[in-house]
């Protein structure tokens, strides 16, 4: 479990080709501090450190992770955000994050607004359900808020602090990105369709529905 709250940055070493997926090397200050087995998202995905040192660490990618999730494309030199699992006795900012990414969204705009940015996300036209105006979505694991929605986009606004220390300041329009829709909201829809309530087609998006 994440809170969206990106902790560490990290610059990608190396994508190597293993038996059905891709080894990920990480360069990053923070690989001092994990152990062989830990979790840690990787642009909003869960993945598992399989091996590690002073500085950087590996982690595994498997192909359905590589289908779904835009790290089966990362290059070295990539800037790559990074957060390590919620600790059950922190506070809790953000929102709930499960690093389990839905589907990838392409930024179509980044507009500066002062010392803050505006950012445009396209996304598939099914996941619109899964969104509301003032709700969270993770981007690219970043925790942040649907300033404004339309049927196949939203806007969120990028705080200085946040362009800063996330990979969102490398960006540019046509990057694709990782999205999370809330967890919550798969809940409800789970629900409402299990009751027939919630059109077929609508759950069929994300939940695999009777």
């Amino acid at each position: 479990m994440f809170t969206g709250l990106i902790d560490h940055l990290g610059t990608v070493a190396s994508l190597e080709p293993i038996e059905s997926g891709y080894r990920l090397t990480i360069d990053t200050p923070v690989a001092a501090e994990l152990a062989s087995g830990d979790s840690i998202s990787v642009n909003g995905v869960c993945l598992t450190v399989v091996r590690q040192t002073a500085t950087r660490f590996d982690a595994d990618i498997g192909p359905e992770t590589a289908r779904v999730t835009t790290l089966g494309d990362v290059g070295p030199g990539t800037l790559v955000n990074l957060e390590r699992p919620m600790r059950p006795d922190s506070r809790m900012g953000g929102h709930f994050v499960l690093g389990h990414v839905d589907a990838t969204g392409v930024l179509t705009e980044i507009r500066p607004d002062g010392e803050f940015y505006w950012i445009r996300v396209a996304f598939d036209p099914a996941l619109g359900a899964y969104f509301i105006p003032k709700g969270s979505v993770a981007v690219d694991g970043i925790s942040l808020t649907v300033a404004e929605l339309g049927g196949s986009n939203f806007m969120v606004q990028i705080i200085p602090f946040t362009w800063e220390h996330t990979n969102l300041r490398g960006s540019k329009a046509g990057d694709r990105v990782n999205l999370e829709v809330d967890v919550i909201g798969k809940y409800v829809v789970r629900v409402a369709a299990l009751a027939g309530t919630w059109p077929r087609a609508g759950a069929a998006a994300l939940l695999d529905t009777p």
